[in-house]
């Protein structure tokens, strides 16, 4: 389809990447799940419920979001407190390695240290590093070393979908935001990547391809492995086997 007004256009430099539901599929869904019993009732806390609303937003604003939305009494007070168990839960969760990376999203990374992509870490997560570092590959690299920078966890004004981490990524590449590729799970992600005039590719890993074309994304896939490297750098999003409905020059 064509692009959207505000997709970028020209060659690609930069990808940058979220990391829970992109590069790992990590314990943070059954973290905020585990937490939440001592301040609301968790039943409606679905995987749809966390995509929607919690999924790439700073602990805090999740915390307050997922409260809210769930009609706790004690939204406003106890929004801090949840944000602080959830963290001591995940905090055990990697410790016991309750996480693996996506087979996919190692691949994605390791062709492109083979091009001349510059390649980025930017997770709302402060937890993001303490996995990526535990994932050791074949030839003994871990899986946090494949990147050129990495911003994730860093304090920013405003979480996603404001753009602020994904501008301070691009930064720290010295790549123009209209030259960067963002790789999101999460609307908020994909939206925050759109508000900062940069690309979106969502990977829709939970049946949320609908909520990610939505959001804004140019393209969405269900696997990484589909994505054809070779075009990026001319600024063409597109699936390996050739253009389908959802392509997008950007």
């Amino acid at each position: 389809m064509p692009a959207s007004p505000d997709a970028v256009s020209g060659a690609l430099r930069a990808v940058i990447f979220d990391v829970d539901g992109v590069l790992v599929d990590s314990p943070h869904e059954q973290a905020w799940r585990d937490a939440l019993a001592d301040f609301a009732d968790p039943t409606g806390f679905t995987t749809a419920f966390y995509q929607a609303h919690v999924a790439g937003k700073p602990r805090l604003e999740g915390a307050r979001a997922t409260l809210e939305r769930l009609g706790a009494a004690g939204a406003a007070t106890d929004a801090a407190a949840f944000g602080r168990k959830k963290q001591a839960v995940i905090d055990r969760l990697i410790a016991e390695d309750r996480f693996t990376a996506f087979p996919d999203a190692i691949r994605l990374a390791v062709a492109l240290r083979e091009t001349a992509l510059r390649t980025v870490l930017a997770s709302s997560s402060k937890n993001a590093d303490a996995m990526l570092a535990r994932v050791i590959l074949p030839d003994g690299r871990t899986l946090l070393s494949l990147f050129d920078a990495d911003v994730s966890g860093r304090d920013v004004p405003r979480g996603k979908p404001d753009p602020a981490l994904f501008r301070l990524a691009a930064g720290a590449v010295e790549v123009p935001p209209a030259a960067c590729l963002v790789v999101e799970d999460a609307p908020a992600g994909i939206r925050a990547a759109k508000a900062g005039g940069m690309a979106g590719l969502g990977i829709a890993r939970l049946g949320d391809a609908a909520l990610l074309r939505a959001a804004g994304a140019d393209l969405v896939l269900t696997s990484l492995d589909d994505l054809d490297v070779s075009a990026l750098s001319d600024g063409v999003l597109q699936r390996r086997s050739g253009p389908d409905p959802h392509t997008s020059s950007v």
